[in-house]
């Protein structure tokens, strides 16, 4: 069974979503039997646990929960998606809300084989966010391939934090 993880955008464009979870779908299809590694964040992280899904693929969540965060029981999808899980991990760094975002991110990184990166190319970017966590994995020695479909776009509104578990 292959480990794939996923890193990428939180905000995403409607039209760039169904455009992502096409492109997810046929990267997926080409392994045989796939085990998707997730933080479960908005956006690239549950359109590709929505593609496991559909590949009838299992996943593992690796949730970030910063000190002082509120319960997931308030994000309905969040809380659909736990639910299908083979694993859910909970991260807590003290400290500012990026340090957990960081650990979960490094987590996913060193369960899976593979690192999908839904990904503009863009180098900029917050603590823990798909440019820190691609050139991580790059300087760890993970393969990574970059999914970007062509017509995505990022949502002009400012990031979102991951969400907490």
């Amino acid at each position: 069974m292959k480990r794939i993880g996923v890193t990428g955008h939180i905000r995403l464009e409607p039209s760039a979503r169904r455009l992502i979870y096409r492109e997810l779908v046929k990267e997926l299809r080409e392994h045989k039997g796939v085990h998707g590694v997730t933080c479960l964040a908005e956006g690239a992280d549950r359109i590709f646990a929505e593609a496991v899904r559909a590949c009838r693929g299992t996943f593992e969540a690796v949730l970030p929960v910063p000190e002082h965060s509120a319960a997931p029981e308030n994000d309905r999808d969040l809380c659909g998606l736990l639910r299908h899980a083979t694993d859910v991990t909970r991260l807590t760094v003290p400290g500012p809300p990026e340090g957990s975002y960081e650990a979960a991110s490094r987590e996913v990184v060193e369960r899976c084989d593979l690192l999908i990166a839904v990904w503009d190319g863009s180098g900029v970017g917050l603590r823990g966010g798909t440019a820190e966590t691609v050139a991580w994995a790059v300087a760890h020695g993970k393969q990574v391939r970059r999914v970007w479909p062509a017509g995505a776009r990022r949502s002009a509104l400012s990031p979102v934090p991951l969400p907490v578990g």
